[in-house]
């Protein structure tokens, strides 16, 4: 083993690119992504794979529609069951301070 190594003309980056997919950062609301790891568990599958299915499986059915944020919106409550809501927010003010 050398004692220094020249890493001048190295690349950053997977040394093997995986073939097909990409890795994203996305946010997904909590209670989606545990009802599909729920199922995903049941199934015996993985929740992202299952959650690709279910956008290929949409985007199948309306091959004309450009996906956008409304649509993708859609396909999310399609294949979730509709949740109870929790109480909507006040006025966004937060809680006020008491004078002291």
């Amino acid at each position: 083993m050398k004692r220094e190594y020249d890493f001048s003309k190295g690349k950053r980056g997977a040394l093997l690119p995986a073939k097909g997919k990409t890795r994203i950062t996305i946010f997904i609301d909590d209670a989606v992504l545990s009802l599909f790891r729920a199922r995903a568990e049941k199934a015996g599958t993985g929740y992202q794979t299952m959650m690709n299915e279910a956008l290929r499986a949409f985007l199948s059915s309306r091959a004309e529609e450009p996906l956008t944020e409304s649509v993708l919106r859609q396909v999310i409550r399609e294949e979730v069951p509709k949740l109870s809501r929790p109480a909507t927010r006040s006025g966004g003010r937060g809680k006020q301070r008491r004078a002291a």
